[in-house]
């Protein structure tokens, strides 16, 4: 079985279909590009798969969670096996990066203090942000922060990274570095869906592409 599995999946926002007829299977270590015009549906696809909007009709499961029925209190279960990557960051800006990193090891049910520092400065190592730690969020680039925020995704060793358009607000040069990071994770096996407006980077880093028109994905 797949990582996801959607069959005949409606998603709405506010009463609206956004989504009709999704059918979709996601297996491991796949790279995977979510591509449409803003508001055609890809973040909607991100949430549901996450658990933060409900699926209103058809068949889903994610890691073997029935999303359909899946209760609370178990979205962090399912969460914790998840990578969430945003655009726009979500860093406490008043915690050091390393800070930032203890907070969900904590907030995920790590207690050993000296294999939580050890395991921060593992993944801050994997990003080459190591040197920073001691960092404050709004004293690093953006693309800094976008490296921190992936070292967060990676802390609990995920089956799955979600990006939602990862380089969306970076330069070229900057976004190219968090493509060569994304695509090494992929390489290595975990599965990484992606939406982003790049057109580029699925020629860069091949990977399949799911294409959001007119409340479908083909």
């Amino acid at each position: 079985m797949g990582l996801i599995e959607y069959k005949n999946v409606a998603i709405h926002q506010a009463d609206q279909i956004v989504l009709h007829d999704v059918n979709l299977t996601v297996e491991s270590g796949e790279m995977i590009y979510l591509l449409g015009k803003v508001g055609s549906g890809k973040s909607s696809l991100m949430k549901t798969i996450y658990g933060a909007l409900p699926i209103a009709d058809g068949e889903a499961r994610v890691l073997e969670y029935d999303m359909r029925t899946i209760r609370r209190r178990k979205l962090p279960y399912l969460r914790r096996r998840l990578g969430i990557i945003f655009q726009d960051y979500k860093l406490l800006t008043d915690r050091s990066v390393e800070e930032n990193l203890l907070f969900v090891l904590r907030a995920t049910g790590w207690k050993d203090k000296k294999l939580m520092h050890e395991h921060v400065h593992e993944v801050l190592e994997q990003v080459g942000m190591e040197t920073k730690a001691y960092k404050k969020p709004y004293e690093l680039s953006g693309g800094e922060q976008q490296r921190v925020v992936i070292a967060r995704a990676l802390l609990n060793s995920p089956e799955m990274i979600l990006a939602d358009e990862p380089t969306g607000n970076l330069d070229a040069e900057t976004g190219r570095e968090i493509m060569d990071l994304l695509y090494a994770i992929s390489q290595a096996g975990i599965t990484v869906l992606m939406s982003t407006h790049n057109l580029n980077w699925p020629e860069l880093y091949p990977g399949r592409k799911l294409i959001f028109e007119n409340g479908e994905i083909h």
